[in-house]
Parts: C-alpha cells; structure tokens; sequence
C-alpha cells in the first residue's frame, strides 16, 4: 500500500479521468482494450463502459465484448469499506441471487490508480429494463429476492460500513451543514430544532430493531428485469448495516391505500423466505425522514464537483432549504402521530 494520503489532487484527477487513464487502468490487469470508452451516467462515482477484445468463441452475447470499469469518488469509501461491499456481492453470487458481481484478477477485485488514492473495480455488462411500475408477480418476486438477500445478509458481520441511525444519517449530517455554513441564516436554527426533535422521537425505535447487511438504496431504479431471468438488484455502493425495512419501504415508498397494498404483497412473498418484524414498520417514517437529510449533506459534500453543481443549481437557494424546512416538520408530525 502506498503512504500517499487523500487531498485535493485526487479529487480533481478524479473530475477529469481521461480515456487514456480508463483504457490503461483496465490493460494493467492484463485485459487489451479495443478503445471504445462510453461514459455511463453516474453522479457518485465515474462509471464507464469498455470494450475489450476477446476471442469470437467466447462470446455468448453481444455484452461479452464489453466490461464496467468503476472509479470510486476519493474519500467516501476506504478500501475496506468497498471490500466489504464485494464482499456481500460475492457472498450473494455464491448463494445464487441476482446481483452484478465484480471481476475477480488473483483472487482480488479492488485496484488503486498509480499516484493516487482513487480505487475502481470491474464489472461485467449486464443489461435489463427498469419497472417503473411492479406487477403483483413482480412484486413477490422482488420479495423472495429481497428476503434472500437479507438471509445472506445476516450471515455474517460487516464492520466497516455505516450503520443508519439518527446518530449517522441524522446528527452527523446536521452538524456537517451547520459547521459549513450551507443553510441560510435564517432558517438555520428551524431547521437544525426539527432534526434534532426527529431524532430523539425516532432514536428510540432503533434500538429494538436488528440490524444486518443491507442494499440501503433499494429504489425501483436499482432494481432491473431481464427477460428469462427475474429480476437483478444492482448498485450496493450505498450498502449498510440497518434494518430489513430499509430495503422494503425504498420498493414500495408510497404511503395511499395502493402503495400499502402492494408492500402487503412484497412482505407476504417476503415471509415465504423470510421472517419480518412488523414492528419495524413504524421505522419507515423516521427512515424516510433521514434520507431527507442525508440527501442534502450528500450534495453538500460534493459541492465542489463541477458535476453536481450542474446538477442541483438550486441547492444554495434560500426556497430549496424552506421546503427542507416544511419536509421535515411535515414528517416529524407523521412520526409523532404513528408513535401514539
């Protein structure tokens, strides 16, 4: 391991990763490329797709040509934190879920750029169509598998990655916005009294909760249906440790007559795999609500990343933090309600 330490050099080289660096970063690990470098979409982290050459009689389907190469942002995760995550991938792959596992080269998958503290990985292709809607059938589906994963999940430790409580996702990222002057002066104190209120009502909820291996991100857009083949659960970049519920309300994130409906039918596939706590339901809210905050430290910590400048143009506006402002005590009133 190099001694070198993450600065600002890693993050600009990381802003302006060139082909070059993609396509040489890849032959390193003894692959040769044709040259063709697509960049995907990805805000996180740089993601691009690489065609590789391979011999004509080991190619099963047009995406054997091509690989995912992953450039992880310097300093969100440490090596061990993104081990970890591979480690819960390859631990699914073995038990035959349906995730994107990354390449193994001797026996490792996580690679460090020469000179700088910018780790990526490879992934093969796969693709898929995302449900903008689940079907009843797609629902079980998504429950057995989700049920699956948390059995898996559970099976062993991981202790690197975030746990999510009102500690982490809560009062970790309000002191990261306060101490960095990101919310207007005059609504710094409101909003700073609503999350401090939110987490001391929901703390308690989280320490009758288990908590194990989880997606943590589980939205409809990270999950993906191939024809013949189910569905696949991508993208565990943003895995925890927290509770199963994390994963269900993120499927299902409704709250009418209809969402409830569904979620019913998820958890129902759900048990035919899988106990569940109905107890932890009443977590969704408070879960909800620290996905709020967690969002807005999330911009906040990259705001110097041309990208999300583009992206979130009206983060530093005085409207973006009143409507934070209304969320939250909109949810505190929710979570106070559900409690009694």
């Amino acid at each position: 391991m190099s001694n070198h330490v993450w600065g600002n050099g890693d993050t600009q080289f990381f802003y302006s990763l060139t082909p070059e660096v993609i396509l040489n970063s890849i032959e390193t690990l003894g692959l040769e490329v044709t040259g063709r470098c697509l960049t995907l979409n990805s805000m996180e982290n740089r993601v691009y797709e690489v065609e590789i050459e391979i011999a004509p009689e080991l190619i099963t389907k047009p995406s054997d040509k091509f690989i995912i190469v992953k450039f992880y942002r310097p300093g969100r995760w440490s090596k061990e934190q993104i081990q970890e995550e591979h480690d819960f991938l390859l631990d699914l792959k073995e038990n035959e879920i349906s995730v994107i596992a990354p390449l193994l080269f001797d026996n490792k998958s996580i690679f460090k750029l020469a000179d700088y503290e910018i780790f990526f990985s490879l992934f093969p292709k796969q693709g898929g169509r995302i449900p903008q809607e689940m079907t009843i059938e797609q629902l079980e589906i998504t429950g057995r598998l989700l049920a699956r994963m948390h059995n898996v999940g559970a099976s062993r430790k991981s202790s690197h990655r975030l746990n999510i409580n009102t500690q982490t996702f809560g009062e970790k990222n309000l002191a990261f916005l306060l101490d960095n002057n990101f919310l207007p002066i005059h609504l710094a104190k409101s909003y700073e009294k609503l999350v401090l209120d939110i987490c001391n009502l929901s703390q308690p909820l989280f320490e009758k909760v288990t908590t194990h291996r989880i997606h943590g991100d589980c939205h409809l857009g990270n999950i993906i249906s191939r024809d013949n083949e189910g569905m696949f659960l991508i993208d565990f970049d943003d895995m925890l440790v927290g509770p199963a519920v994390q994963d269900i309300w993120l499927v299902v994130p409704g709250r009418d007559q209809y969402a409830l409906q569904d979620r019913a039918i998820l958890l129902e596939a759900y048990e035919s795999m899988r106990d569940f706590d109905y107890s932890s339901l009443k977590l969704i809210e408070p879960l909800r609500t620290l996905r709020y905050i967690h969002f807005s430290s999330w911009i906040a910590k990259r705001w110097d990343d041309p990208a999300f400048k583009n992206a979130f143009s009206h983060f530093g506006d005085s409207g973006y933090w009143e409507i934070q402002v209304n969320d939250l005590q909109e949810q505190y009133n929710l979570i106070n309600a559900n409690l009694n």
